[in-house]
C-alpha cells in the first residue's frame, strides 16, 4: 500500500499515487504535485494534520512546496469536501482526510486528536431546525488519552497539597 514516489526528482512516501489522484478526481479537485503529495500526506497520516504539520513532513522532499501553498491547498480540499478542516483545537485547524460519519476527542493534556467511531451525529432534525439551512456539523469530545489519564491521576491536585501545607 506505501511505496516511495519519485515525481519530478522529488521522492516522498505516499498512499498510491493513484489512490491520491482518484480521491482528487471524486472531489473535482485537479491534480498537480503539490495537491497530490498534500492529499496523500493528510490520507496517509491520521493524526489530524495542521498545515505546518503538512509543510514540516513535505518540505524536505519537496523544496518549493511553500506554506503558503499547503494552506491554499487544504483549503481548497475542505471546501471540496476531500477532506474535514477540524476546529477541535483552540490554536489550529486541522485536516482529516476520514470523510464519513465520526466524532473526535482532543487530550486536554497531550493535544493529540483522535477519531471516535459514533452511529449518529445528527442532534438536530429537520423539524427543529426549523428554516436554518445547515451546512456542516461537528461533534468533539475533550477529556485526557489513555497515556495522560494516568499521569494526570498520578499527580496530587493543588488545593489538596495547598490543605496538606496549611
Amino acid at each position: 500500500m506505501y511505496r516511495n514516489q519519485n515525481c519530478n526528482h522529488y521522492k516522498f512516501v505516499m498512499k498510491s499515487q493513484v489512490e491520491v489522484v482518484k480521491r482528487l478526481a471524486q472531489f473535482g479537485v485537479k491534480p498537480s504535485l503539490q495537491r497530490i503529495a498534500i492529499m496523500g500526506y493528510v490520507m496517509d497520516n491520521l493524526v489530524h494534520p495542521t498545515v505546518d504539520t503538512v509543510f514540516n513532513g513535505l518540505s524536505p522532499a519537496i523544496p518549493t512546496l511553500s506554506k503558503t501553498t499547503v494552506y491554499n491547498t487544504l483549503k481548497l480540499l475542505a471546501r471540496q469536501g476531500a477532506v474535514l478542516e477540524l476546529n477541535i483545537d483552540e490554536k489550529n485547524v486541522r485536516y482529516d482526510a476520514n470523510i464519513f460519519r465520526h466524532a473526535h476527542f482532543r487530550c486536554k493534556q497531550c493535544g493529540s486528536v483522535h477519531d471516535v467511531p459514533v452511529e449518529s451525529v445528527e442532534v438536530l432534525t429537520k423539524k427543529s431546525a426549523g428554516d436554518l439551512q445547515i451546512t456542516e456539523s461537528q461533534l468533539y469530545y475533550k477529556g485526557y488519552c489513555g497515556k495522560c489519564k494516568a499521569a494526570v491521576a498520578a499527580e496530587p491536585s493543588e488545593p489538596q497539597a495547598a490543605k496538606a501545607g496549611a
